[in-house]
Parts: structure tokens; C-alpha cells; sequence
């Protein structure tokens, strides 16, 4: 390896690696790839493009604990991590796992942040001043004695960093670091990451999906199929749609849109709200009132076809046994045949609530009835024959040997015909999209396929109502445009979808009515067009709308895509 020129904390020539078994398919193909100290590096790619690949393998997992066939070059802080121990590596380079819960074991949050500076013998007093002065950089002053087990995914989140950061290694790498944050908690984390970089000169790596994040590094990396196909300065590269759009990246929604409507104008493409606004009067566009009015009356129609009510909740609170109220006077009715959003903070109380709607939680105090049935009354099976509950990891709640018997399971505990079995298996899995799926592990499919054959099992169910917590979590644009196409297909053929989602665009863009929560109490509950145009008291919320809808706010559009926009716009005045 050239070793001349600048120092560098991080330069990689040539790496290649297969992992064991899959030999004729490379994750990394001869990459080069280089970082300054003090850089903050965004990498992007779809799934499959190699990029938790290069993080193991800057930090030792690969080859040390993840087998395979590696060549190349790599060194982190003058270090080679192929002969290095991984517990040495950690004092040149802090890896944040994307499966951030795989990397937490303490029995206590101050216990979890202390490990790293206590290996490295660290002083106590020394130790105490981290643990302390972390848990306020990450947002978790005074959980300090809390179980890992009773935070929110969020917290668990922002825990994991935390037990990095307190280490103080030269360089960190976060692997999708805010997968599970809401919004305000995503813009923390890289308001934390711009600090870092900022004042103590700390090394980046952030491996991102969400696109708009990226314009906070200093240079974009893009892969794809193993290999550094591009990079750049983000905004130059974020403004090239087409090349992101065919690396199966989602693209910044203001470019996309402007793009679309080929313009021909050499001014460069707008990234931001303001600016997105200025260029559209340049332009002399203008809207077409009359389709913002037919927008507004597609949904008034919508809410006409709804049916009878399928889920009343009556002044419903929660207490937890540890005396966390997380639920106060509650009260919503979901009718059948809608898609409803729930929105809010990490902790506001979004999946306490929908717990109730299939009896996994019963009211401390107030009233919860599915379909007509009292969950104080009817036991989780009984709700379960009308409503079914994906979870946020499809991991905990797939336990077969095969998709067959996964999907099978809940008609055959309710005594269904083993042919009515053989059927409701073959429409559940064909209306997720994997018919042929049936003999396989279900263990060794992707992320994505794993959350299809959890919806396909509660399907097969034939319940009138599908709750689904975070189903985009940790799956790619590609991988959430398809869950979410899926989830849409199943709202139109009658199903009644509820969501718990922190992925504005998807809220925007798929719900029919948006239900915001803090603190356990509701604060917005209407139809979608009409919650996003609030901005000013989403944002009092800790709620961010996407860029495409506060552009379409500052022209007086309430739209809720790009597609939308460029519906509603005319050129010329």
C-alpha cells in the first residue's frame, strides 16, 4: 500500500471478500477507498451493495469472527484489522451495528456505556465523567439505571451509540444509526454526529438509507454490487436523479420532482424546501387549482366508503408495572377500510397503543372493543380472529422451520381443514409475493422476505384488521417500496391497516389518516392531506414533514408526493 501523501484514518486498496459458501459471489470487489482524519463520510448503496460488509471489515469482524475469502489492502489508524484483535481495534475505530440490539448485553444503561473505557482500564472517576457526560450527549440523562430491556427501540438506539462514543475511539462507524429514531431523534443523532466531527475532530463513517441525511457529510460514497461506482460532494451528487434512482437509492424528493418535469433550465437542480420554492417562481410555474381541488375531493370520497366501526377506543390508559404511564385518556375509532398512520416520538406511546387493539395489553383504566369484542373480555386468540399484528422484527414472531408451516400455523391452531390450510397458505403467500417460498427456512431469507412471510402468517388468519409496527425498518428504498406497494395492494382488497411508522414519506404517501401521539395522549387525528399541511405543530411535535410536502406548503399545494406536485403544476403564467 502507498503510504505517502496526507496521513489518512482510514485507506483500503484493492479489498475483495467472498463470505464462506458463497465464494463465486463477492461482497466487496477490489475497492479502494480512503478517508482523512477529521472526515465525515456518508456511504450509500442498496441492500446487497456491500457496505456492512467494508464496516466489518474495518473494524476485524472480517476475517476474524466472519469467515471468508479476503485480498487486499486495509488500514484504520496505521493498524491492519486483519491481524489485529477486534478488542484492540476498538481503541481506532467504534462500530455502531446496524442490529444495534445484537451489541447490548449489560444488565444496566450506565453499566452498558462504562464497558468499553473499563476494558481499556480507564480510570473510575474518569469513567463515571463519560458515562455521564455520554448518556447527556445521546439523550439518556437519568436512564442511567434503567434495564436495556425496558427502553423503546429508540432508546436502545441511541444506548448502543452511546457505548461507542464513551470508548473515545479515533474513528467511528455507524451502520443506519437512526433505522429506528423518529424524526426528531434522526436529526439528533447527526446534530450529535456534526459535533463530534466539529469539536473533537472525530472521524466518520455513517452508512445511511435516508438520503436527505447525507447532506450533512462532507463526501457521499456510493455502492453498488460490491463496488465504489461514484463519489463526490453530496449535493452534487444527490441532484444527478437518474444516477441515484439507478442504484436503487431513494432520491431527494425537490430534484426528483423538478426533474420530472425537464424543465431544461441549466440553473442546478434545487435540494431544499426554500430553495425549491425560489426556483419554481424562476421557472414561472404555477399550480393548477383545479387539481389541488380534485386531490382534496379524492379524499372526501375515500372517507365516504368506509365502513362501520372496527375498532373503538374508549378513554384507554396504561400503566406498565414499573409505574411508566404510557397511555392517558385515549380515545379513537377506526373504521373498516382505512389506512391509518400511527405518528410520534420514540416512547409517545404509538405501540402501547396498538398492543390494545389485539388484546396484548389490557386497559388500566378506559375500554378497547375489536369488531364488537371487549379485549378485557376475549382472550388474545378470540381478538386474533379478527385482527393480526406484525411485528417491528419479523425475528420475534417467526419460529417455524419452513414459510409452509410459519404461515400454517394460526389456521391450524383454530382447527381450519388441513386442504383450508393448504389454501389460505398458497393466497397468503401469493398476495405477499413469495407462492414458491413455501419449503424454505425461513431464517435464511433477507430482511425483507422475512417481514413478507410474517404478513403472510397473519394473513392466512383472514383477520379484517392488520396492525404493523415500523414495517420499513432496516429495509432498503427498493425493499420499502415494495412492503409498502404490498400493504397498500392488501388495504384496497379490505383489509383495514394500521401502522406505526417514523418514515414520514411512507405516512404521507400511503396513509389515508394520520393519528400523531406524546406523551400517551393524541394530539393530531385526521386525514393526511390535512395533518402534513400543519407543519409549524408537526414540528412542535418532534414530527418533520418530508421536503416535497413543505415545498408543496410554501406554494400553497397540500400535496403528499412529488407525484402530486408535478400533477398540480402548470409552466407559464
Amino acid at each position: 500500500m502507498d503510504d505517502s501523501g496526507p496521513p489518512r484514518a482510514i485507506a483500503v486498496q484493492g479489498l475483495s471478500f467472498s463470505y464462506r459458501g458463497a465464494e463465486g459471489l463477492p461482497a466487496l470487489r477490489d475497492v479502494d477507498f480512503e478517508v482523512l482524519p477529521g472526515e465525515f463520510v456518508a456511504l450509500m448503496g442498496p441492500g446487497g451493495a456491500g457496505k456492512s460488509t467494508m464496516a466489518h471489515a474495518l473494524n476485524g469482524l472480517i476475517p476474524h469472527f466472519v469467515r471468508g475469502s479476503v485480498s487486499g489492502e486495509i488500514r484504520v489508524g496505521g493498524q491492519d484489522p486483519r491481524h489485529t484483535p477486534v478488542s484492540h481495534m476498538a481503541r481506532e475505530i467504534g462500530l455502531v451495528f446496524q442490529d444495534f440490539e445484537a451489541q447490548i448485553f449489560s444488565t444496566n444503561v450506565d453499566l452498558e456505556v462504562a464497558f468499553g473505557p473499563e476494558n481499556f482500564a480507564v480510570p473510575p472517576e474518569e469513567i463515571a465523567r463519560r458515562v455521564e457526560g455520554t448518556l447527556r450527549t445521546v439523550g439518556l440523562s437519568g436512564f442511567a439505571g434503567r434495564h436495556p430491556a425496558t427502553l423503546s427501540g429508540g432508546q436502545k438506539q441511541r444506548l448502543a451509540i452511546g457505548a461507542v462514543l464513551a470508548a473515545h475511539p479515533r474513528v467511528i462507524c455507524m451502520d443506519e444509526p437512526t433505522t429506528d429514531l423518529d424524526p426528531r431523534g434522526k436529526e439528533e443523532v447527526f446534530t450529535i454526529a456534526r459535533q463530534l466531527h466539529d469539536s473533537d475532530g472525530l472521524t466518520l463513517v455513517i452508512i445511511e438509507h435516508e438520503t436527505e441525511e447525507a447532506l450533512h457529510a462532507d463526501r457521499l460514497v456510493l455502492m453498488k454490487d460490491g463496488r465504489i461506482v461514484a463519489q463526490g460532494r453530496p449535493a452534487d451528487l444527490l441532484r444527478d436523479v437518474e444516477l441515484i434512482e439507478g442504484l436503487g437509492i431513494m432520491p431527494l424528493a425537490i430534484p426528483s420532482y423538478f426533474a420530472g418535469l425537464a424543465l431544461g433550465s441549466e440553473d442546478p437542480l434545487p435540494l431544499r424546501p426554500g430553495e425549491g420554492a425560489a426556483f419554481f417562481h424562476r421557472q414561472e410555474l404555477r399550480l393548477d387549482e383545479g387539481r389541488v381541488q380534485e386531490l382534496r375531493e379524492r379524499d372526501r370520497k375515500r372517507q365516504e366508503s368506509y365502513g362501520a366501526v372496527v375498532v373503538r377506543v374508549e378513554n384507554l390508559s396504561h400503566t406498565y408495572p414499573q409505574g411508566t404511564r404510557a397511555l392517558d385518556g385515549v380515545s379513537l375509532e377506526i373504521r373498516q377500510g382505512e389506512f391509518v398512520a400511527l405518528l410520534g416520538h420514540n416512547g409517545g406511546g404509538k405501540t402501547t397503543l396498538a398492543k390494545h387493539f389485539n388484546a396484548l395489553l389490557t386497559p388500566t383504566e378506559g375500554r378497547v372493543t375489536v369488531c364488537g369484542k371487549d379485549t378485557r373480555t376475549h382472550s388474545v386468540f378470540e381478538i386474533g380472529q379478527d385482527i393480526g399484528y406484525v411485528f417491528q422484527n419479523p425475528d420475534h414472531q417467526i419460529f417455524s422451520p419452513t414459510v409452509h408451516d410459519e404461515v400454517a400455523f394460526s389456521p391450524r391452531i383454530r382447527g381450519v381443514s388441513p386442504e383450508e390450510v393448504k389454501l389460505r397458505v398458497r393466497e397468503a403467500l401469493e398476495a405477499v409475493g413469495i407462492p414458491d417460498y413455501g419449503p424454505q427456512d425461513p431464517f435464511s431469507l433477507s430482511k425483507g422476505e422475512r417481514q413478507r412471510v410474517a404478513v403472510a402468517s397473519v394473513l392466512s388468519a383472514r383477520p379484517k384488521i392488520i396492525v404493523l409496527d415500523e414495517p420499513t425498518t432496516g429495509l432498503d428504498y427498493s425493499g420499502q417500496r415494495k412492503m409498502m406497494e404490498l400493504i397498500k395492494k392488501l388495504n384496497e382488497a379490505g383489509h383495514t391497516v394500521v401502522i406505526i411508522t417514523h418514515t414520514m414519506w411512507v405516512a404521507a404517501e400511503y396513509a389515508h389518516r394520520v393519528v400523531t401521539m406524546k406523551d400517551g395522549r393524541v394530539g393530531h387525528d385526521g386525514p393526511a392531506r390535512e395533518v402534513f399541511s400543519r407543519e409549524k405543530e408537526l414540528a412542535a411535535w418532534g414530527l418533520k414533514t418530508p421536503s416535497i410536502v413543505s415545498l408543496g406548503n410554501l406554494l400553497g399545494a397540500p400535496v403528499l408526493s412529488a407525484e402530486e406536485l408535478a400533477y398540480c403544476t402548470k409552466e407559464g403564467r
